[in-house]
């Protein structure tokens, strides 16, 4: 197989260059003290060796990944790195600066945009560009634009079609599994050191400061769309559903510079994200980078992109575009090559080699994504969850499952017995299968001896499968995953809250998510309609009907209802939010009919209504 040469420092080099200033200490606090940005945890990066307990080259990547501070990219642009997961680009005006994607967090965009005012002077912002629907790329513009929101209105905010739908809608489904999940994906809860998180492959981790979705007031719908921005020109590329369902990357013909968001970064990304998530378009992706190289290929003289650090040079820019190119397609072609001679996806995922002019590229190494899990999302999007096998089709969930294979064995101790035999011989793996079904096990029978030796054993197993990764993600996953097993319920707290309804989702987004949030056993035997009025809206999205019949809510948007709804409520849509979130009530006037049928809605969603505990 092949692997890159550490001898090749070409990468540190591109990092580096262009830096103008750094924070002294990388520490960002939001206005009470808390701090939500802290890159110093990731000095012992650069201070110490690469420890056993590190895959090499996924040290290499945190050793690049975290270095911070103000870097020229090309005349008149300039990236904020090493202050959250993603990188913050500014593009200067005529008048001013143009930001594109503003980071995570309101605190960390206005600590770049400081850094950058500190080195280039007060220039106001005067236009914004998000590439795409992913938190990391606007989550703080608050934070870099006037506090006036008259003052946003005459800013240029561009961003790709379906920008505000995909933005607003992602997770409102399966948002607390995901957030659950996302715990393990980004090491939350692990300390940062030689045996712990040392960072994400595509960043370090992600900021926890303020949030805010500004939504823009252009949109871009076709490739070759053009926009002159404080005297900027700006062609567009639209690439959807590649890494995020809206998504586009931007050209500058004056300074022949490239940003190709998170369509080619330095490393393997995600087809199929371990947080969870629609499996992306690995073919659509090639098919585009494809694009990319033909549009602005021969042009570009420096790319940039949402994550990582830039490439320099028309050759190598074209290199880097193809090869990026070749890695989605290679997967995709020969996973379904593969799946249509009759093998599974975990069978494909097990064989996959990369070819070795790809394998021995730095920038296609999974340092964020797999080329297990990846093969395994394509399989998925064809094939769905059944591998074909009838034996699989109706199997025992996990527990019972592993109850019966433990019985199988002789009991838990024989397992465990058993288990430090293939630790002992090195197969980690197959240890992992074997413990995992004592733990379950344990679990159930709640015993102490036998099942406590399982879970560190489990623990120790899952740490050193950890440590040997180059996978920033499943490194993550396995130390969050031992760590759980020393220290039960230490993830737990903060990854089942539930998110509120925020302000920018629709009212059919919000309505949708409180349908899924329904105990459907506890509402078998409910039937009833509410009917919603909200006065501050348009016509078509002034009335809704919720009805509730077996088990399922489902929310109907039209007017002039026929039948009567045992609640009519009249409320603007911030206070509707608010009385679904538990947050606020209704007052005489707003509402006609009996207010006990909307409390016993909200219970049956998990949801206290506001002051309403006594109905």
């Amino acid at each position: 197989m092949a692997q890159p040469d550490f001898a090749d420092k070409t990468d540190f080099e591109n990092a580096s260059r262009g830096l103008i200033d750094s924070l002294p200490e990388c520490i960002i606090r939001n206005p009470k003290g808390r701090i939500v940005w802290n890159n110093e945890v990731y000095n012992f990066l650069h201070t110490t060796a690469c420890p056993p307990t590190a895959n090499p080259k996924l040290w290499r990547q945190g050793q690049l990944a975290s270095i911070q501070g103000l870097f020229e990219v090309a005349s008149g642009i300039y990236q904020i790195r090493g202050f959250d997961l993603a990188n913050m680009t500014l593009i200067e005006g005529s008048t001013g600066v143009i930001i594109v994607d503003p980071l995570t967090s309101a605190e960390c965009s206005a600590a770049g945009l400081a850094l950058y005012r500190k080195n280039r002077g007060p220039r106001p912002v005067t236009g914004v560009i998000y590439s795409h629907s992913h938190m990391d790329h606007f989550g703080g513009a608050s934070g870099i634009l006037p506090s006036s929101s008259s003052s946003n209105n005459s800013i240029p905010i561009l961003a790709p079609e379906g920008f505000v739908s995909e933005a607003t809608s992602e997770n409102i489904y399966v948002g607390p599994a995901m957030r659950r999940r996302a715990v393990y994906m980004y090491g939350n809860r692990l300390p940062k050191g030689p045996t712990g998180q040392i960072g994400c492959g595509i960043g370090m981790g992600v900021s926890s400061g303020s949030n805010s979705l500004v939504p823009p007031n252009d949109s871009i719908s076709s490739t070759g769309e053009t926009r002159t921005v404080d005297g900027v020109e700006i062609a567009f590329q639209m690439v959807p559903e590649t890494e995020a369902p809206a998504e586009m990357n931007f050209y500058f013909p004056a300074q022949k510079t490239l940003y190709i968001a998170e369509c080619a970064t330095h490393c393997l990304h995600n087809i199929i994200t371990l947080r969870g998530a629609l499996v992306r378009d690995a073919k659509a992706w090639s098919r585009y980078l494809d694009e990319t190289a033909v549009l602005y290929g021969e042009e570009a003289e420096a790319l940039i992109a949402g994550h990582n650090w830039p490439t320099w040079g028309k050759a190598e820019i074209g290199r880097l575009i193809c090869e990026q190119r070749d890695l989605y397609g290679y997967m995709h072609d020969q996973t379904v090559r593969m799946m249509n001679l009759g093998m599974t996806g975990v069978e494909i995922a097990e064989g996959m080699v990369l070819p070795r002019g790809l394998g021995g590229r730095w920038h296609t190494q999974g340092f964020y994504g797999s080329v297990s899990h990846n093969v395994k999302g394509i399989y998925q999007r064809y094939m769905g969850w059944f591998d074909g096998d009838p034996a699989h089709l109706w199997e025992y969930p996990a527990r019972e499952s592993a109850r019966r294979y433990v019985r199988c064995m002789g009991g838990v101790e024989a397992v465990v017995r058993q288990a430090a035999e293939f630790v002992a011989e090195g197969d980690l793996r197959f240890a992992a299968t074997l413990l995992g079904h004592a733990v379950a096990v344990e679990k159930e029978q709640k015993q102490s001896g036998s099942g406590e030796k399982a879970r560190m054993m489990l623990a120790s197993v899952f740490e050193q499968l950890g440590y040997g990764t180059e996978n920033s993600t499943w490194r993550n996953f396995y130390l969050t995953g031992a760590l759980e097993l020393r220290v039960p319920g230490s993830t737990e707290s903060r990854a089942k809250v539930m998110q509120g309804f925020q302000p920018m989702q629709t009212v059919e987004q919000w309505l949708a998510s409180l349908s899924v949030r329904v105990d459907g056993m506890k509402a078998e035997c409910e039937s009833f309609m509410v009917d919603v009025h909200l006065v501050d809206q348009t016509e078509e999205q002034r009335w809704w009907r919720l009805i509730l019949s077996n088990g399922v809510l489902t929310p109907r948007n039209a007017a002039g209802f026929a039948g009567e709804a045992a609640l009519t409520v009249s409320v603007s849509k911030a206070h509707l939010g608010e009385v679904l979130s538990g947050q606020a009530w209704l007052e005489d006037g707003q509402y006609k009919g009996d207010l006990g049928v909307l409390v016993k809605l909200l219970s049956l969603t998990g949801i206290q209504a506001h002051g309403q505990s006594h109905l």
